[in-house]
Parts: C-alpha cells; sequence; structure tokens
C-alpha cells in the first residue's frame, strides 16, 4: 500500500482559517476537533463536538450539536510579548495534516518585534485507541540567545454555538497540583459532561470566567528546546453514570504523546488496511482527495455507539446544527456497508430506535405508519427550524418546507435498509428491525398517496432538488415510494406475512401507483409541471456553483416557476435505480437535466459522474469527480468554514466505486463493469459482500478479483456469470 497522502498549508491568509479548521479536524468518531491554531484569533472559530451530545437553549427551536468546552488553546508569552502570527514576523510556516494518523504538527520560525529568533513545533491528535483522550504538545526553541517564556493552557469553557451558550459549570477543581477538571451538565437536555486535562510540568492554577488554566514560567536557553505534553480526556453521561470520575481514572493511565500516537497508529492502519482506495492517476490530487474522503467518513461515524448517526458536517463544525439528514443513509451508510457492515448497521439502528417518533410524526401531520423526521438529532424527533434565516430587505422569515413536504426521506432509510440486507444477509436484522421499518414506512406511502383518475398520485411535495418546492408527482419520489412499498411486500412473503390486509393493501398500491414514463422526447418528466416552465441561460450560475448566486437575482418563488435545479432528482433516481431505463434513456435524460443543474448542492456533481460513466461519458464524469472532490480541498473562502460537506465525501466514494469501478447491485447480485477514465492505470479498493472480503484491482486491460477463503461467491462482469472460489482474473 502507498503511503497515506498529506493535506498541507503552507501560507498564512487569515481567510482561511476557519476552512482549515474543518479540513484539519481531528477525531475518532466519538468526537471531533476543529484544526484551529493554538493561539487565538479573530478569524477563526475552535471547536470540540462529542457524538448524540446536543442540546436546545431558551428560545431554540431546535437542538445544536454542543460546541464543548476547549482544551486546544495555548497562550505562549515570550519575552513580555504574546506570540501571533499576526505580529513580529513569521518564516518557514508550514501546517501538515497527516491522514494515516489524524495528527496535525505546525511549524514554523518567529521573529519576534525585539528580534529574537524561535522555533516551534505545535502538534495534537485524537487517539482512535482511547477514544476520550486527546493529546498535544509544543515546542519552544530559541534560536537566538537566552529567553524567558510562559505559557497557559487549560480548559476554556466559554465556548458557545453561534453565541449560545448550552452549558452549566458545576465545578472547576485541580485534584493533586496535577489533574484540572471541568464539570459541565446541558441546560435543557441535562447531559454531564466533564473535561479532565493535564500537562507535563508543574504549573500555577488560576480558575475565573468559566476558564481553568495552569500557567508554566520556563527559561530558555539558546538552542535548547523546551516541550510540553498536554492529554485531555473526555467523558459524557450518555457512556458513563459518572464522566467525572471515569475522566480521573482514564487521565491517570494516560501515555506520553508519543506512545500514545503509536498506539493510535496502529488503530489507523488497520482501517486503511481495510478502507483504502488506492489510484494510480495522471493527477496526485485524486489519491489525496480519496483518502481525505475515507479519513474524514471514519472520523464522523459514531461506530461505538448505535443511538447516534452521523450530521451533515459530521464532527467538523457548527454547520446545519449537526443534524441528521437523507444524507447519511444514501451517501454515507454505503462507505461503510461495503467496508465493514456493522457500522452500517448501526446507522440503521438509529433509525430503528426512533421508530416511534418517526410513528408519531406521521399522526401529527395526517398520516398513519412513520414519517422520519427531515432533521434529526439525539430525540429522534423533528429538528428542522420552522423559518430560514431572515430576509434583511424585507425583513421577514421564509417558511421551511422541508419538514412538511421533504418527504422521500421515509423512502431513502427504507432503500438503505434493502441495500444493507442484500450486501450482509443479516437474517436476524432483517426479520425483525429491518421489516418494521420496511412495513411502517410502506404503511406511510399507503396513506400518503391519494387515488385520482384510478391511479395513486403524491402530492405537495419536495424531492431531493430543493429548488423546486411543492410539486405533484416527483419521480424521484414516486419511483423510491414504489420501491419502497414492493420491497416490503418481497420480505413479508420471504418471513411468512404474506396472508394479510396489509400486504393486499400493498400489492394494490403497486398496481396503481404513477411512475412518470419518457415522453416523446425521451425525457423523463421530474415532476407534472417541470417541463411546461420556462428556460433561462445558467451559464453564469455554474459558474457559481455552491454559491446560490441565483437566488441574488431571483427569489425562491420566481426560481420554483423556471426550470432550474439545484440538484437533479432524475439523475439520482437513475444512480440509485440502473436498470429503470435503457441507456439511451438515461443519457437523454441525464444531458438534459444536467444542462438546467446549477450544482448548487455539494450532492450533485459526483453523482452525475457516476451516471455518466455507465453511458460511457468518460470524460464528462471525470470532470465531474474532479470538480466534487475540490468542493472541499480546494473551496473558496466561507465555503467550508463550518464545517465539512459530510455527504458530498461519501459521494466521492460513491462515484470511484459505483462509477469508475463499475460496481453495481441488481436483482440483490453483484456486478462489476468498471470504466477507468483515461488518467487512471489502475485502481484497486475491498469490497464486502455475503461476509467475503473481495480485493478488487482494476487496470484498463485487466480485471483481478481475490479473496481469503474458498466458499463461493457470484459476480457478474460485463454480464458474464462468474462463481469465484479463491480469485478470478479477467
Amino acid at each position: 500500500m502507498s503511503r497515506i497522502s498529506v493535506l498541507r498549508e503552507s501560507r498564512i491568509d487569515p481567510h482561511y482559517f476557519d476552512t482549515y479548521a474543518s479540513l484539519m479536524m481531528t477525531g475518532n468518531g466519538y468526537m471531533g476537533i476543529r484544526g484551529g491554531f493554538e493561539e487565538d484569533y479573530p478569524e477563526q472559530t475552535r471547536g470540540m463536538f462529542v457524538a448524540g451530545i446536543y442540546n436546545k437553549a431558551q428560545g431554540q427551536v431546535s437542538s445544536d450539536l454542543v460546541n464543548l468546552p476547549d482544551v486546544t488553546r495555548f497562550e505562549f508569552e515570550i519575552d513580555g510579548v504574546n506570540f501571533s502570527m499576526h505580529r513580529g514576523e513569521v518564516q518557514d510556516f508550514e501546517r501538515v495534516f497527516d491522514l494515516a494518523t489524524g495528527e496535525v504538527c505546525r511549524e514554523l520560525v518567529w521573529q519576534h518585534p525585539n528580534g529574537k529568533r524561535f522555533g516551534l513545533c505545535l502538534k495534537r491528535f485524537v487517539s482512535k485507541k482511547e477514544l476520550h483522550k486527546v493529546y498535544a504538545k509544543v515546542e519552544i526553541t530559541s534560536l537566538s540567545g537566552d529567553a524567558d517564556v510562559r505559557i497557559r493552557t487549560g480548559i476554556d469553557g466559554q465556548q458557545t454555538n453561534f453565541g449560545t451558550q448550552h452549558l452549566v459549570e458545576k465545578s472547576l477543581r485541580v485534584f493533586s497540583e496535577t489533574w484540572m477538571q471541568g464539570d459541565y451538565v446541558t441546560t435543557q437536555s441535562g447531559q454531564d459532561l466533564a473535561v479532565t486535562s493535564m500537562i507535563s510540568a508543574p504549573g500555577s492554577f488560576a480558575a475565573k470566567n468559566r476558564q481553568l488554566l495552569v500557567t508554566v514560567n520556563q527559561k530558555l536557553a539558546e538552542n535548547e528546546p523546551f516541550s510540553l505534553e498536554k492529554v485531555s480526556v473526555i467523558a459524557t453521561s450518555l457512556e458513563t453514570e459518572n464522566p467525572a470520575e471515569f475522566g480521573l481514572g482514564e487521565i491517570r493511565e494516560a501515555k506520553s504523546y508519543d506512545d500514545a500516537l503509536a498506539e493510535s497508529r496502529v488503530s489507523w492502519q488497520k482501517f486503511w488496511q481495510d478502507y483504502r482506495v488506492e489510484v494510480t492517476s495522471e493527477n496526485t490530487f485524486d489519491q489525496l482527495a480519496l483518502d481525505f474522503a475515507a479519513y474524514h467518513l471514519e472520523a464522523m461515524t459514531p461506530a461505538h455507539d448505535e443511538r447516534f448517526s452521523v450530521g451533515a458536517k459530521g464532527l467538523t463544525g457548527e454547520g446545519y446544527k449537526g443534524h441528521v439528514f437523507w444524507d447519511t443513509e444514501i451517501f454515507i451508510a454505503p462507505f461503510h456497508l461495503y467496508n465493514h457492515p456493522e457500522k452500517a448497521r448501526k446507522l440503521l439502528r438509529y433509525r430503528y430506535l426512533h421508530l416511534e417518533q418517526a410513528r408519531a410524526k406521521a399522526v401529527k401531520n395526517g398520516y398513519q405508519g412513520a414519517l422520519f423526521p427531515w432533521e434529526s438529532a439525539f430525540s429522534g424527533e423533528e429538528e428542522t427550524p420552522e423559518f430560514a434565516a431572515i430576509n434583511v430587505r424585507t425583513g421577514k422569515r421564509q417558511k421551511v418546507a422541508s419538514a412538511l413536504a421533504e418527504h422521500h426521506i421515509v423512502a431513502d432509510v427504507a432503500h438503505a435498509v434493502v441495500n444493507y440486507y442484500e450486501a450482509s444477509q443479516d437474517e436476524l436484522f432483517m426479520e425483525h428491525d429491518g421489516l418494521q421499518i420496511l412495513q411502517e414506512t410502506a404503511r406511510f406511502w399507503l396513506s400518503r398517496a391519494v387515488l385520482k383518475q384510478g391511479k395513486y398520485v403524491i402530492l405537495d411535495v419536495i424531492g431531493p432538488d430543493e429548488y423546486t418546492e411543492h410539486v405533484d408527482n416527483n419521480a424521484y419520489t414516486n419511483y423510491l415510494a414504489h420501491e419502497n412499498v414492493y420491497q416490503t411486500l418481497r420480505f413479508m412473503a420471504k418471513y411468512g406475512q404474506k396472508h394479510t390486509a396489509f400486504y393486499d393493501l400493498c400489492e394494490a398500491f403497486l398496481r396503481k401507483i404513477y411512475l412518470p414514463q419518457p415522453n416523446e422526447a425521451k425525457l423523463i418528466p421530474q415532476d407534472d409541471t417541470f417541463l411546461d416552465k420556462p428556460e433561462i441561460d445558467l451559464t453564469g450560475y455554474k459558474e457559481k456553483q455552491g454559491s446560490q448566486a441565483i437566488l441574488l437575482d431571483y427569489s425562491r418563488a420566481e426560481v420554483n416557476e423556471m426550470q432550474i435545479l439545484k440538484q437533479a432528482d432524475v439523475v439520482m433516481l437513475l444512480y440509485l435505480m440502473p436498470n429503470l431505463f435503457a441507456e439511451e434513456i438515461v443519457a437523454r435524460n441525464l444531458d438534459y437535466y444536467e444542462a438546467h443543474t446549477i450544482h448548487d448542492s455539494s450532492l450533485s456533481k459526483a453523482i452525475h459522474a457516476i451516471v455518466a460513466n455507465r453511458v460511457g461519458q468518460s470524460e464528462k464524469a471525470y470532470r465531474f469527480f474532479e470538480e466534487a472532490c475540490r468542493i472541499d480541498l480546494e473551496a473558496a473562502p466561507g465555503g467550508t468554514d463550518e464545517g465539512v460537506h459530510a455527504a458530498s465525501l461519501g459521494a466521492i466514494w460513491l462515484s470511484t466505486i459505483f462509477g469508475f469501478g463499475g460496481i453495481a447491485i441488481s436483482d440483490g447480485e453483484l456486478h462489476l463493469n468498471p470504466r477507468l477514465p483515461a488518467e487512471w492505470k489502475r485502481l484497486a479498493f475491498s469490497f464486502v459482500w455475503h461476509g467475503e472480503r473481495l480485493e478488487i484491482e482494476l487496470e484498463s486491460d485487466k480485471i483481478r478479483v481475490t479473496k481469503e477463503t474458498t466458499a463461493p461467491i457470484q459476480i457478474h462482469i460485463f454480464g458474464e456469470k462468474h462463481c469465484m472460489t479463491t480469485g478470478l482474473e479477467i
């Protein structure tokens, strides 16, 4: 395996401080810490988040993933002046984020206003082996004679979520002149939290204004480095009855920075052995993008606890309040499903554990079955705010319709359930949890559809394309609802529940549901009215994709009445259901809808790459892939300030494996039809299917599939069925 990529920051630009804070998040699924600089800057937002710790502050309508007390801040006073990259002169600056371990390391030479030069090396990582621990190490060297340095660090409870304070400080303590501890509780959800820290040198302690700090004074001799290590333990009442006691116990067993990093590295090595996608490309950026996506997808997934799921920004920032969307099931879960299925199972268990809340939402909205919330948090209740941000010109707030009409999430969850079973053959899950989810979601569609002129139609919905609201018979929604009910019948029959009144109702639904078909121009109508709406030139807006610049020139109501797409629902449908239509129809619809798509959604480009590749548009597919990879890694200032685009990172993996790699699942069977871009000489990845880990290696003229066991497994390659025992090469 080639060396895992590193991400480098080599310029000091305050416009990108928050961008790199998101990109260089150090995390392990339990927690994530933004990659901000150790010293404070007004241009950067610090952040530490623990999966599942949400709170709804007084006056708020939805919960926040709480920004917890900070342990990364260090203040360096050198010869009486506070170190800042905005003061003095910075030389030889470089910050490196090692994706192999999640360690971030900054090295620089700083010239003091008095002319002296100092070398600084600042490192930290969140342990993958010890989920609750954060390690940091700072090293200062005087390069120009002796000097005095004062270092201050500790536990900073002044953190907020965009100004909202979510924690009550219960106590600040120092134990044995060694261990600092802050004990907190969330104001509404009542979750206890303890942060315990220790440094490697003696110092003086002080507590004030929600901060517990320790100060170390040190004389520096020329060219003799001074090192200081810090370890912190984060614990909450979600995993232990007494977080404070747990923290003290854990910190007593803390290792040195180097020893802890070595242990964490071993855990990461196991991850990379299983999940790494290797590509030999003319563009080295491609491997960086794939490694970056894989690291973050792992670091954002709470594989330790099925009560939690993955938010739209993972654990990298406060964007979307840390809420869970359809992104998880459609874009993120597959990454785990086809590498370590038990992680995907836990994400589905999160939905199963909240069926009660989904049923309650359905009843509240006049339906039956389960209506999953558009935005979810720890409670499983609807978290979508009723109104969007205020319009500064009119003073009014626009109503957010997603929670009321973006109901495709119901079928998205059901789709993920079926995908999980087909890949894992987990009968225990499917017969109990999975079947309940399918039945309750199918029951929803039976109550949601309306019989009109002999057909069941689904009215007043929003598909994935949120620029087209309140439409009838959205193609994506109707087809996914049909699949939802069809799969429910399939598994009811499989598990002996065929002869029931509900089964008969589902059969009637399938016979009568309206499924949009290609018209004379071979176009699948996105909804009943989209193709009749006027068109405008979108060239300028496509050049500013991701910025929602269209909304500066047109109101949302005006956008809704034109052929303008944030992302193309029909293309998304064609990705999920590759056998619905002939290749000619797929290509025609891809071309038409892409021309009307601004790609303001970060989910759009990678999905277009998959569909383009399937219909032989390889150059276009590779261009879409590259543009998808740049969404985070080459973001404009502000683009990722509030966190990375979690689902987009999942989509990058999908576009590689299900696009260029040619993986497809059809009728529960595995297909491999690779089409590598001209820029790639080789693509290699693992793929877990029916309990077998397949190692797949692709070149332009070669396909090699191997596995460790001799158990037979079936795979279709370019349409020809093979029964593998150990491996095959074509």
